[in-house]
């Protein structure tokens, strides 16, 4: 490529006096945007980060505190930084512990504030995309982005960090939504599930009312056929911190316009399970209860109806602001139901009324929403159709590439992602994937638009990848490992003058050597199957000595 054309939008960038110029723009304050942002300037560039909303770290601060860490072996570099930080803040080197994977939405907040405000990132908040007219590009160049209170921001490197792809979209760049078909990049995994075993109903339960009519929650079908691709997105939930301490908790709020009704399946599906385990479920068969620090835990999904609220997705990846915020507002008012329904409908079980009415929201988490979390968990969204588009033999069979910048080893977990009246007069769940993969490489061009659609754009959360490679890439660690690498990436498209797709691999990834980034997976000596053997073995006799050959 001709340098000197490459460079010449940038000298323009002086005639825009009205706005503010950077070596980097990173748009959106993930945890992976914040990353972004402070490598950026720690290699030596200058860094602004827009973010839309108040706060930073995405879901990573936004009530996802039991990390998806899948191997820890894998996180290094900038990614594992931020969880020893962490660490310190809860002083485990007490314990002869170095990281904390598992912590308070606040401190990991806390964490990355001070990371960007030691790397001397200018950070501004409240400053959203100006929607549909957001982007000006000349050429296959992003020259600016307009924020909607008019701010411009000029760069000779964008990077795309939000859930949501905004930048992406509006700079042209292809990119895909929904599920492929399994034929479109010969993936087992793709497509409508023929079966789907988890979070599924393992009891019959009728989706009808006295008057034939569906219950709220269940879509008629019929489910299409299995592989078949289609644009719905698995569902999204709020992770929720509550508090098992009187003191620090605040009881579940009633939604405006609360109509138990909406439960009705639940109940229905409560009642069953009671009648064929002759007991009543407990919380942690409704809800995924994992504690975090300080009588805490970080809440998910868990079982046929939870708090996923299945098919109601759909429309946000693509969809105006005005449409997303409903979306948003719905899920709020759904969670906020789901709870309030289970500590207080009288069909709830009491064993587990009473069990769920012992949590609140954490008074001391979210104090400026109600203590409800500023994220929303946009599992997925926008993807980007790149450079290359990692699909299922990347995370099952071709785990090395030539242009390494880290590695991914979190199961493919796709989430429902629809809920479906079945012929039979059942219920089914459809879309749920959880399949074990093998450590794989992360390849630079994953993160690269195809050429000639920007050349100064790099897209390290709505990377290029299919439904399938997503569902396990997705991580908050990946994006945060992603998100170096773009920095690095940018860092080199900044000094050498290039397009960020003719910046050299072999140079990325020794550099991201250098820092710490992992490549290379080796399985620990001694991981949790030895302890669970370990646990087998003795049971609660701690004193049985092993025997020959165990």
């Amino acid at each position: 490529m001709n340098r000197a054309i490459l460079l010449t939008p940038l000298l323009c960038l002086s005639a825009f006096a009205d706005a503010q110029s950077f070596d980097l723009v990173v748009y959106g304050g993930t945890a992976g945007g914040v990353i972004t942002a402070v490598r950026g300037a720690r290699e030596g560039l200058s860094v602004a980060l827009l973010e839309p909303g108040s706060h930073l770290g995405g879901m990573a601060t936004g009530g996802l505190s039991r990390t998806d860490f899948g191997k820890k072996e894998v996180i290094g570099g900038d990614a594992l930084e931020f969880y020893w930080r962490v660490g310190r803040k809860y002083e485990i080197g007490r314990y002869a512990q170095d990281v904390a994977w598992f912590y308070e939405p606040k401190i990991g907040e806390q964490v990355l504030r001070e990371m960007l405000a030691e790397a001397k990132v200018r950070v501004l908040m409240r400053h959203r995309l100006r929607e549909k007219t957001g982007v000006r590009k000349q050429g296959q160049r992003v020259v600016s982005i307009t924020t909607e209170d008019g701010a411009v921001f000029a760069a000779k490197v964008f990077a795309d960090c939000s859930y949501e792809g905004d930048l992406m979209a509006q700079a042209g760049v292809e990119y895909a939504v929904g599920r492929e078909s399994a034929a479109q990049y010969g993936e087992s995994l793709a497509g409508v599930r023929d079966r789907t075993p988890y979070h599924q109903f393992l009891v019959r339960v009728s989706p009808y009312d006295a008057n034939g009519k569906l219950l709220p929650e269940v879509d008629p079908g019929p489910k299409a056929a299995a592989g078949s691709g289609d644009r719905k997105v698995q569902a999204y939930n709020f992770r929720m911190i509550l508090s098992e301490d009187p003191a620090n908790s605040v009881a579940f709020p009633k939604p405006p316009g609360y109509d138990p009704k909406r439960y009705e399946l639940m109940a229905r599906l409560i009642e069953a399970q009671t009648r064929q385990n002759s007991k009543p479920p407990v919380m942690h068969n409704v809800t995924l209860i994992a504690r975090i620090p300080n009588r805490k835990a970080d809440i998910n999904n868990q079982g046929a109806f939870s708090t996923d609220y299945i098919g109601k997705s759909w429309d946000y990846p693509d969809g105006s602001y005005a449409v997303r915020e409903r979306i948003w507002r719905d899920h709020v008012n759904y969670t906020k139901g789901y709870f309030y329904f289970l500590a207080h409908d009288p069909r709830v079980p009491a064993s587990l009324q009473k069990e769920v009415n012992g949590w609140g929201l954490a008074k001391d988490e979210f104090t400026d929403n109600e203590n409800w979390p500023h994220q929303l968990y946009i599992r997925e969204a926008r993807r980007m159709v790149g450079e290359y588009v990692m699909s299922q033999r990347d995370i099952q069979t071709d785990l090395t590439k030539s242009d390494a910048i880290g590695m991914g080893s979190y199961n493919s977990d796709s989430h429902n992602i629809q809920r479906l009246a079945t012929a039979d007069g059942a219920v089914e769940n459809e879309g749920d994937m959880q399949v074990s993969v093998t450590p794989y490489q992360i390849p630079f061009r994953m993160i690269l638009p195809k050429r000639g659609q920007a050349a100064n754009l790099l897209v390290p959360v709505c990377f290029s990848a299919s439904h399938v490679a997503y569902s396990t890439l997705r991580m908050e660690p990946q994006y945060m490992i992603i998100g170096q690498a773009a920095a690095v990436a940018a860092a080199m498209a900044v000094k050498e003058g290039k397009a960020v797709q003719d910046v050299n691999p072999a140079a990325v990834t020794s550099r991201l050597k250098e820092l710490g980034t992992v490549l290379e997976w080796r399985a620990p000596l001694a991981g949790p199957a030895f302890f669970q053997r370990l646990f087998k073995l003795y049971g609660e006799d701690t004193g049985r000595a092993l025997r020959p050959g165990e």
